[in-house]
């Protein structure tokens, strides 16, 4: 590893705590970096602050932005980085988090939970099982046929996807035409603007969990990049590892869908930016993916509710950005994975 690649995780780090910082500056409602630094002073105890503009910060800074910016950060590099181990796992550079259809199971749990209750934890609650049990499916269906894994999985996954996309398709035929589907629509643009803390800090544990734990496992997708036949020359248990893989990154592309309802791109585009700039190594690709992921959708969420009067939802964005920029990738693509 040469000393110019040592660093780029460090100017990572760096990029992406002056994007949070920034993005805490940007709004409706104008708050100084200055003052920002004055407020968070002012809660250690180090600072003093007029009390009722102490108040105000603290709406704007703590209950409205923050979550929001932690949000972005949180679904850029979970997606990242399960894109990142899916590409690596299935030797495809063309694989995203959508792969084994856990985004369309919780795509569908989401808005089978806005049919059946009114209640935002049952919405949240449902995205999340059926986006396991979408991926259940994929695997399932793998495991009933011999053959090669790798394709078993890649078809079982096609299948779970169409399967819950139809019973999506379903659920919106059936939804009140006036009330439910318009609120399921929407969800399905992918967006923050309802994350609140209740909902980011606390999915925050076990996608931080899972990042973690996919990015320790980054030497034993070097080896299963390899191929299956390397791998088992190297005393791997293929099976067992792949299917722990996939269910830390199904864990985190699913609480994705449950914090901001569906962003596609992010999980292909970005391991590529990733591969490109530090190559094919897991053990450091990986990382900068998440770090890159993280500052990218705090940047597009920046854009979604600032470019306009109104808010764009943020999977409309992050898929007008994806297209062409994939686009540009594309050509230097193979360079990395190689």
């Amino acid at each position: 590893m040469s000393v110019k690649m040592n660093f780029r995780i460090p100017f990572l780090i760096f990029l992406l705590v002056c994007t949070a910082l920034l993005s805490l500056t940007l709004g409706k409602y104008e708050v100084t970096l200055n003052e920002i630094v004055r407020f968070f002073a002012a809660s250690a105890g180090m600072d003093t602050m007029d009390g009722d503009r102490y108040a105000l910060l603290r709406n704007i800074l703590l209950d409205i932005r923050l979550p929001r910016i932690v949000a972005a950060g949180l679904i850029g590099a979970a997606l990242s980085v399960s894109g990142a181990a899916f590409q690596s796992m299935f030797i495809n550079p063309l694989v995203s988090p959508a792969l084994l259809g856990v985004l369309a199971g919780a795509s569908f749990g989401a808005a089978l939970g806005m049919i059946v209750s009114d209640s935002w934890f049952v919405v949240q609650s449902c995205a999340f099982v059926c986006g396991f049990a979408a991926v259940l499916v994929a695997v399932g269906i793998a495991r009933l046929y011999q053959g090669d894994r790798l394709l078993m999985l890649i078809l079982g996954g096609i299948i779970s996807g169409a399967l819950f996309t139809s019973l999506l398709s379903i659920v919106k035929y059936l939804a009140d035409p006036y009330n439910q589907l318009p609120a399921i629509v929407y969800w399905l643009m992918g967006g923050l603007s309802l994350a609140d803390a209740g909902t980011v800090y606390p999915a925050s544990l076990p996608i931080g969990a899972g990042i973690l734990c996919l990015l320790l496992f980054s030497r034993y997708l070097n080896i299963l990049s390899m191929g299956d036949d390397e791998a088992k020359s190297l005393g791997i248990n293929v099976g067992r590892i792949r299917m722990i893989l996939i269910f830390f990154a199904t864990l985190i592309s699913a609480l994705t869908v449950v914090i901001g309802g569906l962003i596609g791109w992010v999980g292909l585009i970005i391991p590529h930016v990733a591969r490109m700039l530090v190559g094919p190594d897991n053990r450091v690709l990986m990382p900068t993916a998440a770090l890159i992921g993280a500052v990218y959708l705090i940047a597009v969420d920046d854009v979604s509710r600032l470019l306009f009067s109104v808010e764009v939802p943020l999977g409309i964005v992050t898929s007008l950005m994806g297209i062409p920029f994939f686009v540009l990738v594309l050509k230097n693509a193979r360079k990395g994975w190689a």
